[in-house]
């Protein structure tokens, strides 16, 4: 596509030997043919004026003019009377072909897609963040566009230790949070701290951790051991007798389980940290998506000297968008703050600024409120479709955030029942491949977050059989 100019034209690089052979015209001659050969200009695009040029170059424009004359008539350059000179269509021998239009591809999933961990992108807030960027670009200071603090703007930090304390519970300054870009870059950030502390092997909820986040900590030095999670949790016995000293945990709604971490488990998490001068790394995904139950507040605020908290508004706003944050305990503070510093300079300022004005003006909230109606209304269609469908499989994980595990019968297939799903254009995902030891029973993890609720009835609709006919006998489960 060429490129389109407004005013006196685009710049081109010409260089003009004065004392050399050919002559001048000569050599502006060569040069563009080389250019327009060689793909540098593209066909249909704009040349710099005979005025501008001969400027530039420090020539006469009558030159340029017979330069542009003699390469109309070997047919490089077009001109109409009015118009721009312009490269002629088909000059370049090396151009780019246009690209081929896509057809609109048929989805993968052409029914319903359970996809787990995805929000709905159609439910970001653009409105608001677009106030809220041009809040930013009109009141913010000359400063605020040189390179920033690299452990992010203190206006950020202080207004999200400010909302964490209001709505987590969490016990932090402003001094201890370090904005990121993204949950990636603050759990990297947070597991070479740990390893610079001396902290070898990082403990994982089974089934939980990604394969990306065990490669982190391997990347950073650290072995990693899977501790198993049961209906209360994980299982802090289980970790202590291991040899780890830190685990990743995710107490207010588990991944991918569902179940939320007990109160006795809390603080039996936190002893083990204060014996082993261990650390817990809090990863704080969904906790603002809840439902029917009360909020659970954060561990980082019951042990702050033990815990790092882990956020990100990936899931509350949009992953696009790169932010997160990690409030450090003193003992880590300045390894995070020496890894960021090396990492990148700085999360984008703008961007910051930006999002710590959506918090003030109370337009965080507000949009916190409308997602979590739509995410409840889903999961409602969802609870429905199942009671309907496949009243004999037990549902769990409701509480908060937006996916579901549906418990199928021992002995039940999961993968082929997965396989089967697909071929009738419905997207169902198997907790299998989360596991590093063998899943005690067959389940499938439903996301409704990218679901719509039309798209939810009729994929379980179009599953039904699947779920029924070969556990027809199974005694109706209580629901939980």
């Amino acid at each position: 596509m060429p490129v389109e100019w407004a005013g006196s034209g685009p710049e081109l690089l010409i260089t003009i030997d004065r004392d050399g052979v050919p002559g001048l015209r000569a050599q502006l001659e060569d040069q563009l043919r080389a250019a327009i050969r060689g793909g540098r200009l593209a066909g249909d695009e704009r040349l710099p004026s005979s005025r501008e040029l001969a400027r530039a170059l420090g020539l006469s424009r009558g030159l340029v003019q017979d330069c542009y004359a003699q390469l109309r008539a070997e047919g490089y350059l077009t001109s109409r009377p009015g118009s721009a000179t312009r490269v002629a269509a088909g000059a370049a021998s090396h151009q780019d072909p246009a690209p081929a239009p896509r057809a609109p591809g048929r989805p993968r999933h052409a029914v319903a897609d359970f996809r787990h961990g995805v929000p709905d992108l159609r439910l970001a807030p653009r409105e608001d963040w677009a106030w809220a960027i041009r809040e930013v670009c009109r009141t913010a200071p000359n400063t605020a566009f040189d390179y920033g603090d690299p452990l992010g703007d203190p206006r950020l930090r202080a207004v999200l230790a400010a909302y964490l304390r209001r709505v987590r519970a969490t016990d932090a300054t402003g001094d201890q949070v370090v904005v990121c870009t993204g949950m990636a870059q603050a759990l990297g950030l947070a597991l070479r701290a740990l390893a610079a502390d001396g902290i070898g092997t990082l403990a994982f909820e089974d089934p939980g951790a990604p394969a990306s986040t065990i490669a982190q900590a391997s990347a950073a030095g650290m072995a990693a051991e899977p501790v198993p999670v049961d209906e209360d949790g994980l299982d802090v016995a289980a970790l202590a007798r291991g040899g780890a000293r830190a685990v990743l945990v995710t107490p207010a709604h588990q991944w991918p389980t569902g179940v939320v971490l007990a109160g006795h488990r809390r603080l039996e998490l936190i002893a083990w940290a204060r014996r082993h001068d261990g650390v817990i790394l809090e990863d704080d995904y969904d906790a603002e998506f809840r439902y029917d139950r009360d909020p659970v507040g954060s561990l980082q605020g019951l042990a702050p000297d033990r815990v790092v908290s882990l956020g990100t508004v990936s899931k509350s706003l949009a992953p696009a968008l790169r932010l997160g944050w990690l409030i450090a305990p003193d003992r880590l503070l300045d390894a995070v703050t020496r890894g960021k510093q090396v990492a990148d300079r700085g999360s984008p300022g703008l961007d910051q600024l930006a999002l710590a004005t959506l918090i003030e003006s109370g337009r965080y909230d507000r949009h916190l409120r409308r997602v979590r109606a739509e995410y409840a209304a889903r999961r409602e269609a969802l609870v429905a479709a199942l009671a309907t469908h496949a009243p004999a499989l037990r549902v769990t994980g409701l509480a908060a955030g937006f996916h579901a595990v549906l418990h199928l019968p021992p002995g039940a297939d999961e993968a082929e029942l997965v396989e089967e799903a697909a071929r009738r254009g419905v997207g169902l995902y198997g907790m299998a491949g989360m596991c590093r030891t063998t899943p005690a029973q067959p389940r499938l993890v439903l996301g409704f977050g990218d679901t719509p609720r039309r798209a939810i009835e009729a994929g379980i609709a179009a599953v039904a059989d699947l779920l029924r006919c070969r556990w027809s006998e199974t005694a109706a489960v209580p629901r939980a």
